[in-house]
């Protein structure tokens, strides 16, 4: 039996999608090969590097409880167990703006997907929004997410994750409540957006990983999201 493993994360970059209200990225040259050679002094080798001025939100990443909760843990100070461990990724590319996701499309998605839900696992959503509408105003701006009901019936079975390959778990932009992250503060779970590649992994069960930096008081952090699969 052999193992696959797939990328499920998005490219860090200029002019990336961010949700609206985080810092856009910027990636500046820090020093050329030849400035870091005049530096040192070296004639046989020089050093090229860049600063990256990036939001804890963007792209592929994970979100600290006190994002959402006051008082709630920073990412540092979060389990592991929150960032990888046994997944699930649901079908819900059936599902459009302005609709939500309510619990009835998550039952009739894991009845599908011929899974079950266990208790710490981690469940992505796959609603195609990534494949369709990457690189366009929609993908920023429109997309369906979790009613307040939806969420909780995942956090209610155990769920430490839930996972989306769009901006936000929420519905944007109408959800005013953000919904979603309002129930992740309410159970102490967190959330992974901008997931990339989950039609790969959809309707399966596997080992997912997405590791966050450790940032001291971290809202979030960038992670590098993979699926681990059994061939």
């Amino acid at each position: 039996m052999g193992l696959r493993l797939i990328d499920l994360t998005q490219e860090i970059y200029e002019g990336m999608p961010l949700f609206g209200i985080h810092q856009k990225t910027f990636i500046m040259t820090n020093q050329t090969y030849e400035q870091n050679m005049k530096a040192t002094g070296s004639k046989t080798l020089g050093f090229y590097a860049r600063n990256l001025l990036i939001s804890e939100h963007c792209g592929t990443h994970s979100d600290g409880i006190n994002e959402f909760k006051p008082g709630g843990a920073s990412i540092e100070n979060m389990p592991l167990e929150h960032f990888w461990g046994s997944a699930i990724c649901l079908d819900l590319s059936h599902k459009r703006y302005p609709e939500y996701i309510e619990p009835k499309d998550l039952e009739e998605a894991l009845a599908k997907s011929g899974q079950e839900i266990r208790k710490g696992d981690i469940v992505l959503m796959y609603t195609g929004l990534f494949n369709r509408a990457y690189g366009t105003p929609d993908y920023e701006n429109y997309y369906t997410g979790l009613s307040y009901e939806g969420a909780k019936w995942l956090a209610e079975r155990g769920v430490m994750n839930i996972g989306v390959d769009a901006p936000a778990i929420d519905q944007t932009p109408d959800d005013l409540d953000f919904s979603g992250h309002l129930v992740c503060g309410e159970y102490n779970i967190t959330n992974t957006e901008n997931l990339c590649n989950l039609d790969k992994v959809v309707n399966k069960r596997f080992l997912y990983m997405g590791l966050p930096l450790k940032i001291r008081g971290g809202t979030g952090s960038p992670i590098r999201a993979v699926a681990l699969l059994e061939d």
